[in-house]
């Protein structure tokens, strides 16, 4: 599958939700959605497009929204494709792919628990690296180093 013919693919099926397939280096393309067809397109690429592995989860704040993107592996082509939506930074959520590819379980809690994506659906959606009750997320651009008397503090005693 060449990369005009994905996007003449997706752009038939959703329309002008998918909202472009980009050339990426090294990969089949980079497919930017919109973030209301997660699922649907999630569906397609593992059952119509054979893109059986989801390899990466990840997030990135860019202060005026965050990007979520997806790794796939296809078997059958032998090749990588990158799928990436925008949120909007007060309300940055969007379908967990859990119920597709299970493999999104850890990459998603930890996209949560680092930048604060919240993905709908995710079976145990919960801090992965920092403690539970930790109300911020280090890897937002808008995180500071907090004060030490801010922070709490456990002490073990022997």
């Amino acid at each position: 599958m060449k990369r005009d013919e994905l996007a003449a693919s997706l752009t038939a099926r959703f329309g002008d939700r998918i909202l472009g397939v980009d050339a990426f280096p090294g990969l089949l393309g980079r497919v930017r959605f919109d973030s209301t067809i997660a699922l649907e397109l999630f569906r397609a690429f593992r059952d119509d497009l054979k893109f059986v592995h989801l390899t990466m989860v990840g997030a990135t704040d860019w202060v005026d929204h965050r990007e979520v993107f997806y790794v796939l592996w296809s078997d059958a082509d032998l090749v990588y494709v990158l799928l990436s939506t925008n949120l909007p930074p007060d309300a940055p959520t969007i379908a967990s792919a859990v119920p597709i590819w299970p493999s999104a379980n850890a990459h998603e809690r930890e996209a949560w628990d680092l930048v604060g994506v919240r993905f709908e659906g995710h079976p145990d959606l919960r801090r992965i690296f920092m403690p539970e009750g930790y109300a911020y997320h280090p890897l937002l651009r808008s995180f500071k180093i907090h004060e030490p008397e801010d922070l709490e503090v456990k002490v073990r005693s022997d």
